[in-house]
């Protein structure tokens, strides 16, 4: 399995929980990482993005100013810190690996998050 998320649970309205994804078997370091999310009878969407290095970022509207992705590439791992939870977000949170010269396009499984209100 070439990612793997760790990290989600159950937190109350407010709270903040640290996700993370592993990734092998491809080339981390040169592959933009992205955190989807689909929450129950809705689609999925993108949620951050960060660029290969590290050094750009992007936010879907919703968690603007709430979460924050980053990487560290010694370790080949992207990280989804979230701040100030509220109980849309609650979603299956995934992790994607894309390169944008082509290739293959990596999905995790997923893990759950779930905010109590």
């Amino acid at each position: 399995v070439p990612l793997v998320e760790s990290g989600g649970g159950l937190v109350q309205s407010g709270g903040s929980l640290r996700l993370s994804c592993a990734a092998s078997g491809f080339t981390f370091s040169r592959a933009t990482m992205r955190w989807f999310r689909q929450a129950s009878g809705k689609e999925r969407e993108l949620v951050a993005a960060i660029s290969s290095a590290g050094g750009s970022t992007n936010y879907a509207d919703s968690v603007k100013g709430r979460f924050t992705i980053s990487r560290d590439n010694a370790k080949n791992t992207v990280y989804l810190q979230m701040s100030s939870l509220k109980p849309e977000d609650t979603a299956v949170y995934y992790c994607n690996g894309y390169f944008s010269t082509g290739g293959p396009n990596y999905w995790g499984k997923g893990t759950l998050v779930t905010v109590s209100s």
